[in-house]
């Protein structure tokens, strides 16, 4: 997790640094549903490659926005989904969506 020192002094900048990315957002769009497996959000975001999944999922749990829970079955079996502080989003993503929808009916 970053310190406070390390995140911009403006929330909305906070927030932007945490969850800016296309990739980020479109996996967390994802993980508000419920949890899913790595391959499941693979397939289900076209046009990401494995090494920027993996960097994006490795950095929202860093942040302590998702957690990660390994099964240690073989073959392995892991999950990725929203932690309580990544639930927060829920709002903020809903508010995405409601605006996105908006912006395509005004087209």
């Amino acid at each position: 997790m970053k310190t406070k020192n390390e995140l911009p002094e403006c929330p909305v900048a906070t927030t932007v640094s945490l969850i800016g990315s296309k990739w980020k957002l479109l996996i967390l769009r994802n993980l508000v549903k419920r949890p899913w497996r790595f391959n499941q959000l693979m397939k289900s975001i076209d046009g990401i490659s494995q090494k920027v999944l993996t960097t994006s999922l490795r950095e929202l749990e860093s942040d302590g926005i998702i957690y990660r829970k390994d099964y240690k079955t073989n073959p392995p079996k892991v999950e990725y989904g929203l932690t309580d502080l990544g639930s927060k989003l829920n709002h903020l993503l809903d508010e995405m969506a409601e605006f996105g929808n908006y912006y395509k009916n005004q087209l």
